[in-house]
Parts: structure tokens; C-alpha cells; sequence
């Protein structure tokens, strides 16, 4: 070794950077090549927002900057890859390749003073290697009643600060060490939520693993084990939870093989606990787990009205064990304890047809729920949900428009029922708030969700997007869920609306690395929820990031 050759990388594409707590994500610029993410709604960082495009019919041309090339799935910025959107900077920072670099033009290299921290060669022939990345958010939300006003605050002001540092080492073509620590602080006036442990972080392992990797069969195909987040899931089922300072990571492993029109992950995690108040004190949630496998094909490409027309198809299958509060079934008058195992069977159809970007899919839930209680029998569990959206897209015009509907069905069952099958669809893991909710006041559980969707490109580094859904419960007899909440009103709602809830998002990448952003939205309840206790609920949140 002679020493340290630093390489510099391309200039940073614009990066609507956001939540990680992203269907449709202000998380890079819209690009004529962007193509649909292949989780429902199009999500592509958790702040979401909907990508528009046409997916390409072959992929090279639309391998992001710093990406591996995943061949057909480089669609959705290479989110349909099952590592999360690729654009500018990953959802997931170990998903990032910055050895291309090397072949950038010094003077382009030269333009961003923090390219020596993305290739730093630690032997003479360059198979050593490692990258640096970082980011700090600051972000305040506001909130005027939390939780349809059940949270016990009023004018709840939270401040958040993430701190978030990773290193990336390469240890030639076959082996890679990931490291990301964390540190988060929360304050404010009025605040809740603050004893869950996942704003409030001392220095912490957020992340840390460990990939082998190689050529298997002809695919691209590796294993990685340690901490990390898991983003090949459907969103409205499980996220990366970024609306936090703690991203939601599993301890576990996972293996992956990827053809050029085939690909399977295969998955088996344990949530990670985020609870101990201690440096280095996260440990294993052995109560939550996550296990399953997810499946991929390109069906064959074709033209329709005038363009060129791609369609992929997801089968997966996504099992739960969980217990504690999250497994908890409403009941006449409180909720019944016990632990549950939901099995997830489920496929997609997603793509382009033409200028319509189309997304349909649908999961069966089975499995059984078993209650705390001895002698009470255990349950078997019968829900499902169907999930669809329409989207028709411009990249040719100024704005770059999105414009369609999103519409979802979660099942419901019936709080009356003691012995029966459980019927409402459970989503333990925290869906995507910006799928349908930013304010969290509702969830993935016993819901129909219908609006319209939109999304505009005031400029080139300036995104605007719109989405009003209204929502009604899909069994009248069953509760209203919130995340990670059931609202304790039963036989005092009557109808199935539940309320609106209008949001926008104003996502500005003002300078190089540096994104603010914009979250204004509302839950506006209906009479029937006003007249059980629910209170409508203002709520604004304003996010200040700088990430290399």
C-alpha cells in the first residue's frame, strides 16, 4: 500500500431527500427515465411521492449514478431491485457504489469537496476501498390534535434531530462490512411519544452488516446479515418508519439472487429493540418477527399508444410473529391480548402501459391470533387487502405532472365476535405514513381509502405533491385503527366514514446536498367520528436535511 488515493464522483444529482418515514417520494427530482417503484403507490424514499415514467424496456440507460446495475430492475431509480430507490443518494446508504467514480473526469470530481470521502483506496490496486456518508435532519412538527386528539396533547410541538454517520468497506469483489451509527434528540413543548425509544437515541448501532457476494447461477446473487433496513416489502405492510429520528432496522439475514428478468429474496428477521436508554444498548425484539420471500419477473415488453410498455409481476409471500400491544384485537368495550401469526400471501402487477403508470395488487392474510388469556380458544385469522392506482404521466412537459387515483381496501372483522375468525388485516410493522397518512391518525387495518393523487415539478429542484384521500372503515362492526393504536369509540360511530385527510408536500433541494421540505396536511373527521370524541387535527412538519 503507497497511501491514500482519494477519487471524487460525479456532482450530485438533485436530491429531494425525506422521509424514509416512502407510496410516492420527494426523495430525488422526477427524471424522464424514473419508473414506477415496485411496492404499491410508488414509493421510492419514505417521503413519498409518485415517480413518473415510462419504465424503459431495457435498463442500462436507466442505472442510477452510483448504483450496481441490476439489469431489468434498475426500474424505480433501482428500487424495483428490492434495495430501495437509488437516486442521488440511496434509501439505504450500503445500497450506494461509488467505485465508478474513478472513471469520472478529475475537473467533475474536483466539484464537490465531498467526493474524497466517497472512494477512498486503502490498497495500490484500488479492491480495498471504502466510503464515508453522512446526514443531518433537523425537523419540526407541529401537530394541533395528535391522533384524533386521543394522544393527550393539544398544540404538541416536537423538534428532532437526527444524526446519522456510516462507513462502507469493501473488501474486494466478494465481501463488504457496513457500519451506520445514530444519535437522536427530541424536545418541544407539549410532546408524546418521546418514551418509545425511537426519537430520543443515545449513540447507537443503527445499522451493521456484514455481505458476501458473487456470481451464482448466473445471477447477481449475495447474503447479508447484521442490522439493517429492509425495504422489500410491500409499503402499506412495513417501511423503514423514517418519520422518526430511529429508522425501524431487523436483526437478521437475507439472500438475494438477481437474473437479468428473475429475481427472489429470500428474508428472515427479528425487529430491532429500541427501547433500552443506553449507549449501544439496542438489542433483539424476539417477539417481533419478519420472514418470508419476495419474487420478481419482467413480463414481455410491448408498445402501446405509441410508446414503449413494460410490466412487472411480484408474488411474495411475508410472515408475522408478534405479541404485546401491537397483537392486541378490539373487543365491545377494550381490547383482548394474545400473539399472533398473520401469513401474507400476496402478488402485484406494476408498470407502464403506454403513458399510464397502473398498479394492482392483492394480499390474503391467514394464520391465527391466540389470546393471553388460558382457556380462551385461539383464533383463526381470515383478512386481506387490495390495492390499486392509475396514474397518467407527462416527463415531456415543463412540469413533469402525475395525475390519477390511489384507491386501497384493508378488511375489517367485528368486535362483537369471541370465537369467530379474525377478520381485520394487521399491518404490526409501520406502513408508509405517506402511502395514505402522514399525520397517522389512521392505518392499514379495517379501511377504504379513494383520492386523487398528483405530483408537479414546479422547477427543476423545486416538487410539489397533492393527495386527498377519504376514508371509511370497511366493517362497520369492527374499530377505527391509528398506528399502532386502536381508538377506543365502538357502538357511539355510526356510518362507515371515518373523515378526509387533504396533504401536500413542497420539497425544495435549495444547494448542492441541502433539501427542505414542506408537510402540510390535516385529518378532518367526520360528524359521526366528532359526535363518538374524535377531534380534527391540524398538522404541519417542516424538514431541514444535508446528507453526503
Amino acid at each position: 500500500m503507497t497511501g491514500l488515493s482519494v477519487f471524487s464522483p460525479l456532482p450530485y444529482a438533485p436530491v429531494l431527500a425525506g422521509l424514509a418515514l416512502g407510496g410516492l417520494a420527494f426523495s430525488s427530482p422526477v427524471k424522464a427515465d424514473d419508473t414506477p417503484n415496485p411496492h404499491v403507490g410508488v414509493h421510492l424514499s419514505e417521503r413519498s411521492r409518485t415517480k413518473a415514467v415510462t419504465p424503459p424496456v431495457h435498463t442500462q440507460q436507466n442505472r442510477s449514478a452510483h448504483s450496481p446495475d441490476w439489469d431489468a430492475f434498475n426500474a424505480g431509480n433501482g428500487a424495483a431491485s428490492g434495495f430501495g430507490s437509488m437516486a442521488g443518494f440511496g434509501q439505504v446508504r450500503w445500497a450506494e457504489d461509488w467505485s465508478d467514480i474513478v472513471n469520472t473526469p478529475p475537473e467533475q470530481r474536483r466539484n464537490d469537496w465531498f467526493s474524497r470521502l466517497k472512494y477512498i483506496r486503502l490498497n495500490e490496486s484500488g479492491s480495498i476501498w471504502l466510503s464515508l456518508n453522512a446526514e443531518e435532519r433537523l425537523r419540526y412538527v407541529y401537530e394541533n390534535q395528535p391522533m384524533m386528539g386521543t394522544a393527550g396533547k393539544t398544540n404538541a410541538n416536537r423538534v428532532l434531530l437526527r444524526n446519522l454517520y456510516g462507513a462502507d468497506l469493501h473488501l474486494g469483489a466478494h465481501v463488504r462490512a457496513y457500519a451506520e451509527f445514530l444519535y437522536g434528540v427530541a424536545g418541544g413543548s407539549n410532546t408524546y411519544g418521546y418514551q418509545t425509544g425511537v426519537q430520543r437515541e443515545r449513540l447507537d448501532l443503527q445499522q451493521g452488516i456484514l455481505e458476501v457476494k458473487g456470481n451464482l447461477l448466473g445471477a447477481k446473487a449475495g447474503i447479508i446479515g447484521g442490522r439493517q433496513v429492509f425495504l422489500d416489502t410491500p409499503v402499506f405492510m412495513q417501511s423503514a418508519r423514517d418519520l422518526t429520528n430511529a429508522q425501524q432496522t431487523w436483526d437478521g439475514i437475507r439472500g438475494y439472487a438477481i437474473w437479468k428478468r428473475f429475481r427472489v429474496d429470500l428474508f428472515d428477521f427479528m425487529q430491532t429493540n429500541k427501547l433500552p436508554d443506553a449507549v449501544f444498548g439496542d438489542d433483539t425484539n424476539y417477539s417481533a418477527r419478519m420472514y418470508g420471500a419476495m419474487t420478481s419477473t419482467t413480463l414481455p415488453a410491448f408498445r402501446a399508444m405509441g410508446k414503449k410498455s413494460q410490466l412487472f409481476a411480484d408474488v411474495f409471500y411475508i410472515g408475522y410473529l408478534y405479541s404485546g400491544s401491537t397483537a392486541s384485537i378490539p373487543t365491545t368495550t377494550g381490547t383482548e391480548a394474545g400473539s399472533s401469526r398473520r401469513d401474507n400471501v400476496g402478488m402485484r402487477l406494476w408498470g407502464n402501459i403506454g403513458p399510464f403508470l397502473t398498479s394492482l395488487s392483492g394480499v390474503f392474510q391467514g394464520g391465527q391470533f391466540r389470546p393471553a388469556q388460558e382457556r380462551q380458544p385461539t383464533r383463526a385469522v381470515r383478512a386481506y387487502a387490495v390495492n390499486a392506482s392509475l396514474l397518467y404521466n407527462r416527463p415531456d412537459l415543463a412540469t413533469k405532472p402525475n395525475a390519477g387515483l390511489q384507491a386501497d381496501l384493508f378488511s375489517g372483522g367485528s368486535y362483537h365476535s369471541k370465537d369467530g375468525a379474525v377478520g381485520a388485516f394487521a399491518s404490526p410493522y409501520f406502513p408508509l405514513p405517506y402511502y395514505n397518512d402522514v399525520t397517522l391518525s389512521v392505518t392499514s387495518q379495517n379501511l377504504i381509502g379513494v383520492g386523487p393523487l398528483a405530483t408537479f415539478a414546479l422547477r427543476k429542484n423545486l416538487h410539489i405533491k397533492l393527495h386527498v384521500p377519504f376514508f371509511w372503515r370497511e366493517s362497520t362492526q369492527d374499530a377505527v385503527y391509528g398506528t399502532g393504536k386502536i381508538y377506543s369509540w365502538r357502538n357511539g360511530l355510526s356510518g362507515g366514514f371515518i373523515g378526509a385527510t387533504p396533504q401536500t408536500q413542497l420539497a425544495w433541494n435549495f444547494a448542492p446536498h441541502w433539501t427542505w421540505t414542506h408537510d402540510i396536511a390535516g385529518f378532518i373527521a367526520s360528524r359521526s367520528m366528532r359526535t363518538a370524541g374524535a377531534k380534527s387535527d391540524a398538522f404541519y412538519m417542516q424538514t431541514l436535511e444535508f446528507k453526503f
